[in-house]
């Protein structure tokens, strides 16, 4: 069953929210900036939003649930970023050919698994041609028994999501991570999307 994600954020039931922004995410950025058009899908509270726009990226904080969005717009502005309500599965056209990055913390393995193909799908939708694509995906839940979310996802099905029209530009187990997160549960992987993958597809839509 989709999990309502609105009543989770307005009963305060939202243990993925530490207060602050992913600690793989603040990691990656010392040494990666990240610039242009930026869109954070599965957004909440905006706390990866607001990393990424206070080092100047122009970033779009996407949420399904309004009560997150408002939440998110409440906090201080750390630069440019603003908040979108909207479902990344089915994006207003507006969205697509928009950004020059995609960064995604979990936001993938909150979905129930059979909706990975529709969301692998907006990604390619969003990304300009050679737009990039940082996620932190959840390789492994303690005690998992199918339930969720999360869901961990291998790394053998990361590849069969995106390796087609995604190059692997990097591949890390984060070094820091929220204290409840077990060691090596989390990767983080930095994608770039092929110009000529992109064209090929274009050309077969027609």
């Amino acid at each position: 069953m989709t999990k309502d994600w609105n009543l989770a954020y307005e009963t305060g039931e939202t243990p993925w929210d530490k207060g602050y922004a992913s600690p793989p995410l603040c990691d990656f950025l010392k040494t990666h900036p990240v610039k242009g058009r930026v869109l954070v899908p599965g957004c909440g509270t905006g706390h990866d939003v607001r990393a990424l726009a206070a080092q100047g990226a122009a970033v779009v904080g996407l949420d399904v649930a309004p009560s997150a969005v408002r939440m998110a717009q409440n906090f201080p502005a750390a630069g440019g970023e603003r908040y979108v309500l909207g479902d990344f599965l089915n994006l207003d056209p507006c969205h697509t050919d928009a950004y020059d990055w995609l960064v995604e913390h979990t936001c993938l393995c909150a979905l129930d698994p059979e909706l990975r193909t529709a969301y692998a799908r907006s990604v390619r939708q969003v990304l300009k041609p050679g737009g990039s694509f940082l996620a932190i995906f959840f390789r492994e839940v303690p005690d998992y028994t199918g339930d969720g979310p999360p869901h961990p996802i291998s790394r053998e099905a990361i590849d069969a999501l995106f390796g087609d029209d995604f190059s692997v530009i990097e591949r890390r187990t984060p070094t820091k991570s929220y204290p409840s997160r077990p060691p090596r549960a989390e990767e983080v992987v930095w994608m770039r999307f092929s110009p000529y993958q992109e064209a090929r597809r274009r050309l077969i839509q027609g």
